[in-house]
């Protein structure tokens, strides 16, 4: 647990970054400072809190903010399923918060250590989730507590600090190209949705959806014309 711990901690610096400007912006919002760290420590989702607290500056409605948050997790669920040979031994108490702590960055870490060396496991993906996690709380916390003293960052066009997460978590998450076409078709969806006049948080789940399915008949594919290979 202890690597991990440690070996997270440039992506946390990373983290810590823009979760202290969402944790200014979501101030500016209305969040109490409480309340921001209360989220990040329940949901520890960056991108989902982010699209979730947009949400609700936009048109106030918690259901809203749920389901564009809901939309940004979808991914968890691929996450989830690959840990399931890490986790496999774990009591299920553990497991659930490892689940919980893990994020993006922490994910990708153990994954690739697992790769190179299996008996990376369990104990450095929990070390490294920690590590965010508390990272996160904390950051997002103090940029609430800044923002509620500091002028309308959004009127200087800071919001994009909300856009320069997603790139930088989108970028994280590239495998390849063959995650190309699917990455295509779910942007050009959504794009389309939205242009049709469809809540954007309900463009995000269909564009997410439309993207998954893409990628299992693509895989689909590739299984079926293995097997016809002699």
């Amino acid at each position: 647990m202890k690597q991990g711990f440690y070996g997270i901690l440039p992506f946390a610096i990373g983290a810590a970054a823009y979760g202290f400007a969402f944790g200014i912006l979501a101030a500016q919002t209305g969040y109490p400072w409480w309340g921001v760290a209360l989220m990040s420590f329940s949901a520890h989702a960056g991108a989902s809190q982010i699209v979730a607290v947009e949400r609700f500056a936009v048109d106030g409605l918690v259901i809203g903010s749920a389901l564009a948050g809901i939309a940004l997790n979808l991914r968890y669920l691929g996450i989830i399923a690959s840990l399931g040979g890490i986790l496999k031994n774990v009591p299920l108490w553990q497991k659930l918060i490892a689940i919980h702590i893990t994020g993006d960055e922490s994910w990708a870490l153990t994954m690739a250590k697992n790769a190179r060396d299996p008996t990376i496991g369990a104990p450095f993906l929990m070390g490294s989730g920690l590590t965010l996690i508390v990272t996160w709380t904390v950051s997002t916390a103090l940029g609430a507590l800044l923002g509620q003293t500091m002028p309308d960052l959004a009127s200087y066009g800071l919001g994009f600090a909300f856009t320069a997460a997603f790139i930088a978590m989108a970028r994280a998450m590239w495998h390849g190209p063959q995650n190309m076409v699917p990455w295509v078709a779910t942007f050009l969806i959504t794009v389309l949705l939205v242009k049709l006049g469809v809540e954007s948080a309900y463009a995000i789940l269909l564009g997410s959806l439309a993207g998954v399915a893409v990628a299992a008949l693509l895989r689909q594919r590739k299984t079926k014309k293995g097997e016809e290979m002699p």
